[in-house]
């Protein structure tokens, strides 16, 4: 079982994602930031018919989330265990800083908003793997395939009987997190992303200020 103040990290990390990647399909017209599989379909198809606006669109949102990916996996390694998820975390803020200050100078939001597919890509290595589920992803579809599985292990007593359960408690968080998103946006537009800037936000200071030698997440 994953440790309950490390699984509370993870679901923030978690719903702050899916709040970001509602605002960002709304603004990109059905497509992703955090979530490829889906882009990664949507690339297929578009292929099939040459609809080639889509696919440099999804094409580019695969290849940024990939990049920020190793960015921040690079990051984490260099930086070493006592500061990994704060210079992580930083890196996650500056794609929403860097967004949202373009779309003020007057950049197509629809452009801007791109940038966060790197941050997402980031993200998923703010918190080191504790316990048996994975600690603030951008992406849940592993997560329920994991919640059955341990669901199917607890059934057939090989794992504890409600494991499963931390895995359901991560794709819930994700949901909360866009539902949020989706009124954020229908509030306050692109500037909804402040709300997830403030988590990021708040996460970096406990990352910098954190007693050495211990481990958040």
């Amino acid at each position: 079982m994953t440790p309950t103040p490390q699984l509370s990290l993870g679901l923030l990390l978690t719903a702050a994602a899916g709040f970001a990647d509602v605002v960002s399909f709304i603004e990109l017209s059905g497509h992703f930031t955090s979530f490829m599989s889906g882009n990664t379909t949507q690339l297929g198809d578009a292929l099939a018919l040459g609809n080639w606006a889509v696919v440099g669109l999804t094409a580019t949102l695969v290849m940024l989330f990939f990049l920020g990916s190793v960015a921040g996996s690079l990051v984490a390694i260099k930086a070493g265990p006592r500061w990994g998820s704060g210079a992580v975390t930083a890196l996650v803020l500056a794609a929403f800083v860097i967004t949202l200050a373009l779309a003020a100078l007057g950049v197509p939001a629809a452009q801007v908003i791109l940038i966060l597919a790197a941050g997402a890509g980031a993200q998923n290595a703010i918190l080191p793997s504790t316990g048996s589920v994975r600690l603030g992803t951008t992406f849940v579809t592993g997560t329920l395939f994991a919640a059955g599985q341990d669901l199917a292990r607890a059934l057939a007593r090989q794992a504890p009987p409600w494991r499963w359960a931390q895995h359901v408690l991560v794709w819930a968080s994700l949901l909360l997190g866009g539902m949020l998103g989706g009124l954020g946006y229908a509030a306050l537009g692109l500037w909804a992303l402040l709300v997830p800037v403030a988590v990021y936000t708040g996460f970096l200071i406990a990352f910098l200020v954190r007693r050495p030698g211990k481990v958040i997440g």
